[in-house]
């Protein structure tokens, strides 16, 4: 499980922030699935060379998402994706699409936390980039 989980010490995000956004990545994408036994608290934290509070606050960040669920003697385990991505529903692979998006936005939002960037700033550089799809996609946008 570690080898899916990094920390980088010296990014702007909090660790516990780097840990909960690639776990509920590796879910979203489908790479922990319903079921699967996360590793103990203090187990993690050494891995990774942090303070258990640390991999508590990822995990608890992450059982009020309803991602995970700790059971006292059983440890803590993948729930599944959260209500909103419908893996039953709709065209054959929409579910698949739902968590693979999930996984990027993710993504995306680690590496602008990484580099700085504001989420004011990372929203608005999403709205230009939407425009331009929508505007280039448009009939009166011949002239790019």
């Amino acid at each position: 499980m570690t080898a899916g989980i990094s920390v980088d010490v010296g990014s702007p995000t909090p660790p516990y922030e780097q840990i909960r956004l690639q776990i509920s990545a590796l879910i979203a994408a489908g790479g922990l699935t319903a079921g699967t036994l996360l590793p103990a608290v203090r187990s993690l934290a050494a891995d990774l060379g942090l303070a258990a509070g640390t991999v508590a606050r990822a995990y608890k960040e992450l059982e009020q998402s309803g991602l995970i669920e700790t059971r006292r003697r059983n440890g803590t385990v993948v729930v599944g994706l959260p209500a909103y991505v419908d893996t039953d529903s709709g065209p054959s692979g929409a579910g698949e699409a739902a968590a693979e998006l999930g996984a990027a936005v993710e993504h995306v939002i680690q590496v602008a936390a990484k580099a700085g960037l504001p989420d004011d700033e990372l929203l608005a550089l999403l709205r230009v980039s939407l425009q331009r799809r929508h505007g280039a996609s448009s009939p009166s946008s011949s002239s790019d």
